[in-house]
């Protein structure tokens, strides 16, 4: 580390696993899954009656509960787990940093659903009149950035990146970029998601994208084996604090990691389907390499975006053959969706602190129900059981609808 990279001084998350970052490692280290049956009173006409539920109750911080009433799902998760991030990166405005030099970037791929489903049956139900006059800001994707922004007095950059299940991924490499440009000297990055709600769950099904294995929902998520049959929708919220390194030192600051490099790249092929070829997944690991000006030898781990579907596993094993060739032999692979289910819009940040857990420990997650392994998804899978590593260099990848791929690098920090 030279002094002028841009370095991880805070992680957050509230997940299927935990209300936070080290419950949530603990569990994921440990193989345990989230995945359970939803609520009997969701909707029993469901094809799909499983997912992996965040906490009901999470800290959200100096926050009213006038005000929590107001606010969707999402917003509250995004919430919690910045406020974790934050103090773990001993942050208070005004005393360890300028407001005005640090900036939020918290993506979400479909936002505040949850109010606006909810107000489209107060509207129904009561007429136009009783619809809540927050039903438009809290339904709004970028209104996790807006709230986190002026709870932590973060006035620099407010972004939010919409790119469906690349998109915390692309909020944490913008900010990077950001932060290497000297607009800002903190960014805290990351995304949300709170949608486990009857209309998606049928959209999702109908699509064919879901797994549907109701009777098993621990052994439902089994990325790159030969009998996976979809997703498992999650929900949750995973946030870092990234700066610049020579700030991060001058205040004495806790070094996790370092973000290396970034890429991303469209597929431009289908809206739903990753292009058969596997060009955009390709490209983005490839930009994400020469970002960084490293070699694919140089990667120790890849946490794979690996939701469980038969077209994008089989795709991105494929992808990571051609990037990294022989090495590929020998290079761990991890799908923690496995454990997590899929948090769409927020698992880019939740992959990339798991990620980072995985360097600072010395522990690579598994990934469970690799029962039988698909011969075209052939790779180093760290099948099962936790496996200690050496590595230095982690990569995480994130692809999307709409043909969006990121893919992100971390080096281990100084824990």
């Amino acid at each position: 580390m030279s002094g002028s990279g841009v370095v991880v001084t805070g992680l957050g998350c509230v997940t299927p696993l935990g209300s936070d970052v080290t419950t949530t490692w603990e569990a994921a280290v440990a193989g345990r899954s989230g995945v359970t049956r939803l609520p009997a009173d969701l909707d029993e006409r469901l094809p799909v009656q499983i997912g992996a539920s965040a906490p009901a109750e999470v800290d959200a911080g100096d926050v009213s509960p006038k005000e929590l009433r107001r606010m969707d799902r999402a917003v509250i998760l995004a919430l919690a787990a910045t406020r974790e991030a934050m103090a773990q990166a001993g942050l208070e405005e005004g005393k360890s940093y300028d407001g005005d030099r640090a900036g939020v970037a918290i993506a979400s791929g479909i936002g505040g659903v949850t109010n606006l489903l909810a107000q489209h049956r107060v509207y129904l139900e009561k007429g136009p009149r009783r619809v809540s006059p927050f039903t438009i800001p809290m339904s709004l994707a970028n209104m996790p950035s807006g709230i986190t922004a002026i709870q932590h007095g973060l006035r620099g950059p407010n972004l939010c990146h919409v790119t469906a299940c690349a998109a915390s991924a692309q909020a944490v490499g913008e900010s990077l970029y950001a932060l290497r440009r000297g607009d800002v000297d903190i960014m805290v990055a990351g995304g949300t998601e709170a949608a486990i709600l009857p209309l998606v769950i049928a959209g999702f099904a109908n699509m064919q994208a879901l797994s549907k294995r109701n009777d098993e929902p621990e052994r439902a998520s089994r990325p790159f084996d030969l009998e996976r049959d979809g997703f498992v929708i999650g929900e949750g919220a995973a946030t870092l604090v990234l700066e610049r390194e020579d700030h991060a030192r001058a205040r004495g600051a806790k070094i996790f990691a370092s973000v290396l490099g970034y890429g991303t790249a469209g597929d431009a092929s289908h809206m739903a389907a990753p292009d058969p070829e596997g060009g955009g997944a390709r490209r983005c690991m490839e930009a994400a390499l020469k970002d960084a000006d490293l070699e694919p030898g140089d990667v120790g781990h890849i946490n794979a975006h690996a939701t469980s579907t038969p077209a994008g596993d089989e795709v991105e094993a494929a992808a990571i053959r051609k990037i990294f060739g022989t090495h590929a032999e020998s290079l761990p692979v991890s799908a923690t969706k496995s454990m997590t289910g899929h948090l769409l819009g927020a698992s880019g940040a939740l992959e990339s602190i798991l990620s980072v857990c995985a360097l600072a420990t010395g522990t690579l997650p598994p990934t469970l129900n690799l029962d039988a392994p698909d011969p075209e998804c052939r790779l180093d899978h760290v099948d099962g059981k936790a496996r200690a590593t050496q590595a230095q260099v982690a990569m995480s990848n994130s692809f999307g609808f709409g043909g969006v791929n990121a893919a992100l690098l971390f080096e281990r920090g100084e824990t």
